[in-house]
């Protein structure tokens, strides 16, 4: 994609955006445009969104461009009525800044301004490196599209886990909204 390509698809993905923004998020997995070919965004692992090279600085895009984003088969994409461009994402696409306590309820702000409430259908899974046995925990956030929790976060999750016997031994985890969900091995240490 020329520079030039780049910025009309860009404005495009915004100005879409922006229309749609006004009813909620954006119906994007209903839009079923031609692939357009690649743009020059990548999400880095820290959650920071750059567009040729250059961070994003306008907090306010940033949000209106993580309401059209899709994760296909092949990769995370800005998607229109019209267009469908496909991005770089380091790790996951969000990151969950903020956990609350409400009831029952475990309740997540991201990055980019999502609220979710951890549940069936908002999961809570942990990777651990198999390297330096760090773990990474992540949050569904809608539509296949997750939020890496940060590190303060998930040291908040860990303050509130309990034991729970299964299979594999004793397992630290949290609940919210019906499930429970595992964090950590009994033992380990959050890094």
């Amino acid at each position: 994609m020329t520079a030039q390509s780049s910025k009309a698809g860009l404005e495009g993905v915004a100005a879409a955006a922006r229309d749609a923004g006004t009813r909620g998020l954006p119906p994007v997995h209903l839009w079923h445009p031609a692939h357009c070919g690649d743009i020059d965004i990548r999400i880095r692992k820290d959650g920071v969104w750059f567009h040729e090279g250059t961070p994003i600085g306008r907090e306010a895009l940033v949000r209106l461009f993580s309401t059209v984003l899709r994760l296909d088969p092949d990769g995370y994409h800005l998607v229109t009525p019209a267009e469908k461009m496909r991005i770089q994402v380091e790790d996951a696409p969000f990151i969950a800044v903020r956990v609350d306590r409400v009831g029952e309820t475990l309740r997540f702000e991201t990055n980019v301004g999502d609220v979710v409430e951890a549940g069936p259908d908002h999961l809570i899974r942990v990777e651990t490196d198999p390297v330096t046995g760090e773990p990474r925990p992540y949050l569904h956030v809608r539509r296949g599209l997750e939020a890496l929790i940060a590190r303060p976060v998930f040291y908040e999750l860990a303050e509130i886990a309990e034991p729970r016997a299964t299979p594999e031994g004793e397992v630290f985890g949290v609940s919210s909204n019906g499930a429970w969900f595992p964090i950590a091995a009994a033992g380990s240490v959050v890094a």
